[in-house]
């Protein structure tokens, strides 16, 4: 039995094995349609979501299984004060498989511990989201057509933003990447990334303020938008929403084959004119998303299609 808290806890072999499967779901549907018959979900989200709770219950229900679970803390046991340990035996007794949000960092790896069924990180406060990170590679390989050989602008809330640090631990185990840390001061990449993953591989990353002195160099500019729910301050939060917003002026400094990802959800970091623009791919994105964890069901269940 294996579970999901990392992008590297899969191999890059077996993680491109996954991306394979994802494409063959987008490609050939109702092949997968009964896959896991029989088969239950739960969804354990201690802290709100819609495209990761929806895209997980997508899913599961297009893959033919059910799914049960909760969408907020308050209408869990959690309320009562049930830890995450004896929340996840219960629902072991229930469900076949679990995807968990938790705002607290490894809570996910917690309940794994005492799981009786495969758990996947959905997202733990600043830490992880690894299916975030699934669903950014099919997007760039599909859209790309690889994974090495680019440059990747990361730009707005690196300090918080748990899909840029799980992006970047993905990326650099392919040849030939490059990121440009776009940020403020006060939301600058956390010293244990730059200094633990990126120097120690001897990763190349230059790390400016200006998003329109980045733009010229970029194959993929990354998106993400100021965490109000990270802030203890809302002077703070107030002070650096605003601070980057990409509108057509910016993007018409990128390369015309350049492509912009954002996770989701964006208040006003995306101008809505972006929209329009072939190269906005951010809800394309979020179909891949579907894809990739059908594919990540399948997988820890150790479902064979053929």
């Amino acid at each position: 039995m294996r579970h999901l808290m990392s992008p590297l806890d899969f191999s890059v072999a077996e993680m491109d094995q996954l991306l394979a499967i994802a494409d063959d779901i987008e490609k050939n549907p109702t092949k997968y349609q009964y896959a896991c018959k029989g088969k239950t979900l739960a969804t354990c989200f201690y802290e709100p979501s819609t495209r990761t709770r929806l895209s997980f219950e997508a899913a599961m229900l297009n893959l033919g299984g059910n799914v049960l679970g909760f969408s907020e803390a308050s209408s869990s046991s959690a309320s009562k004060g049930e830890s995450v340990s004896d929340t996840i035996r219960v629902i072991s007794s229930y469900a076949d498989i679990c995807a968990m949000r938790h705002p607290k960092e490894g809570a996910p790896l917690v309940a794994s511990q005492k799981s009786l069924i495969p758990v996947i990180n959905a997202g733990d406060g600043g830490h992880e989201h690894p299916t975030q990170t699934l669903t950014d590679l099919l997007t760039i390989k599909q859209l790309k057509g690889h994974l090495d050989h680019m440059t990747i602008g990361l730009c707005g809330d690196l300090k918080f933003g748990r899909t840029v640090h799980s992006l970047i631990n993905a990326l650099i185990r392919y040849p030939n990447v490059k990121f440009i840390l776009i940020s403020p001061e006060e939301l600058k990449i956390p010293s244990y990334i730059k200094e633990d993953v990126l120097e120690k591989n001897n990763i190349p990353f230059v790390e400016v303020e200006r998003l329109e002195d980045a733009m010229a160099d970029l194959d993929i500019l990354y998106m993400t938008r100021v965490q109000k729910e990270r802030f203890f301050n809302e002077e703070d939060y107030i002070r650096m929403k605003d601070f980057y917003i990409l509108n057509n002026e910016k993007m018409s400094l990128g390369k015309n084959d350049m492509i912009v990802m954002h996770p989701l959800p964006r208040v006003n970091e995306i101008a809505v004119e972006v929209d329009d623009d072939p190269r906005a791919a951010y809800f394309e994105q979020a179909q891949y998303g579907v894809y990739v964890r059908m594919a990540l069901i399948l997988t820890l269940l150790e479902v064979e299609v053929c």
